[in-house]
């Protein structure tokens, strides 16, 4: 074979091992942790909640501008500073179905959690909590544990037992929205599955601190939050889809 034709013969090689990787709907990472998803099969465009540059499109709960301490931009992330105050932040938009990727990571002992279905009729910053926080910190290192990484926070521990990436390294998750379905993903690994409003999640909640709190367990369109909670925690990548006709789960 000639070297044109073996150049030639390698380059339809790699466009067909692309073709296959992009097509099978895996995520691919960069290294400067941007990812490529492609949308086979599923509906909605990919679109950014957080730029890397400024805070447009974030607020403080029941605020109408960003809070003038406690959050940062650095680095392409958005950061919550060491005892910075501030309070939670939303986003200006309410979703309710929707499939939704971040990036994190913490320093050790630090805890945080990203809420949806968050409203501000609400006295307080209450929604759907996928809890992010320094596991064996607080003790939650366990299978079984409402409060660990990737639960529902207080109501359903994952079901599957994935420890996340030590602090000072960045984790990836997702919380995916559908109809009634809700999933949370850690590490490209599905942890956690629930039906809105189902008995066997409204009997968790009744067992959890959120047992008065109206609504609470059933699908609403709320805002996203991000939460202080005094800890140093950095998010970044965050981006988000929704449709008409919402993506179903990656199996």
């Amino acid at each position: 074979m000639t070297r044109r034709n073996t150049a030639v013969s390698v380059l339809g090689l790699v466009s067909i091992v692309l073709f296959l990787n992009f097509g099978s709907g895996e995520v691919l990472a960069d290294s400067d942790g941007l990812k490529k998803l492609d949308s086979a099969g599923r509906t909605g465009e990919w679109r950014l909640l957080f730029d890397g540059k400024t805070t447009r499109g974030w607020r403080g709960f029941k605020q109408t501008g960003f809070p003038c301490k406690g959050w940062i931009v650095e680095d392409g992330c958005l950061k919550h500073c060491l005892n910075g105050g501030g309070g939670d932040i939303v986003t200006g938009e309410t979703f309710d179905e929707f499939d939704l990727e971040f990036e994190w990571k913490l320093t050790p002992g630090s805890n945080s959690g990203v809420k949806y279905f968050v409203l501000e009729e609400r006295k307080e910053p209450i929604g759907h909590e996928y809890q992010v926080i320094d596991d064996p910190a607080y003790g939650f290192d366990k299978a079984g544990n409402k409060h660990r990484t990737a639960s529902f926070y207080d109501v359903l521990p994952p079901s599957v037992y994935l420890p996340p990436r030590p602090p000072g390294e960045f984790n990836s998750s997702r919380i995916l929205v559908c109809g009634s379905h809700v999933e949370h993903w850690l590490n490209g690994v599905k942890v956690l599955e629930y039906e809105l409003g189902s008995p066997a999640v409204m009997a968790a909640v009744r067992q959890s601190k959120f047992k008065g709190v109206k609504g609470f367990g059933t699908k609403l369109k709320g805002h996203l939050l991000l939460q202080d909670h005094g800890g140093e925690v950095w998010f970044r990548n965050i981006r988000i889809r929704t449709a008409s006709e919402p993506s179903q789960s990656l199996k």
